[in-house]
């Protein structure tokens, strides 16, 4: 479990630098396209938000992969760290159910509704937008699950074993 933790982690880490890269080009053309030429770029908006959507998605698994997302920690901190530890697995538990409701469902739900409908600069199915979402859902979830099991397997607090 692990190893597949360090491949995910190398293969977000890389999709989100080449997604920033990409957005950071496309922005800056999409800008020298309006302001100097007068004729704003169409296709470049439009890959821009791809990146930008794509980008804060998988972006946001990486952080939980990281274990780098936001919390109350003052309040876990003064906790026992037998509960310390109940408490990060009903978190972690929680954010496996939203995950699973919100991201892999809903966002498999509106995926399939947009499979059909077509960009309008891009002329490719705006599916390809909304399937990060059930992607993300993944990586996040299969984080939330090896949390637990690191929980699990040292019985210490997940800020004691980082």
């Amino acid at each position: 479990m692990e190893a597949i933790k360090k491949v995910l982690d190398k293969v977000l880490s890389t999709i989100c630098v080449v997604l920033f890269g990409a957005l950071v080009i496309l922005v800056t053309w999409q800008v020298f396209t309006r302001l100097v030429l007068n004729n704003p770029s169409a296709i470049s908006e439009e890959l821009a938000k791809y990146c930008f959507v794509w980008l804060v998605l998988f972006g946001a698994a990486f952080v939980f992969g990281e274990n780098g997302h936001m919390r109350i920690e003052f309040i876990q901190d003064a906790l026992p760290v037998k509960l310390k530890m109940v408490t990060q697995i009903f978190i972690e538990l929680s954010i496996i159910i939203f995950s699973a409701l919100v991201l892999l469902s809903g966002g498999l739900t509106l995926t399939k509704l947009a499979w059909t409908q077509m960009s309008a600069a891009l002329q490719i199915p705006v599916g390809y937008l909304y399937a990060a979402m059930p992607l993300s859902g993944l990586f996040i979830i299969f984080y939330c699950v090896y949390n637990i099991y690191i929980i699990s397997k040292t019985k210490k607090p997940l800020e004691i074993v980082d």
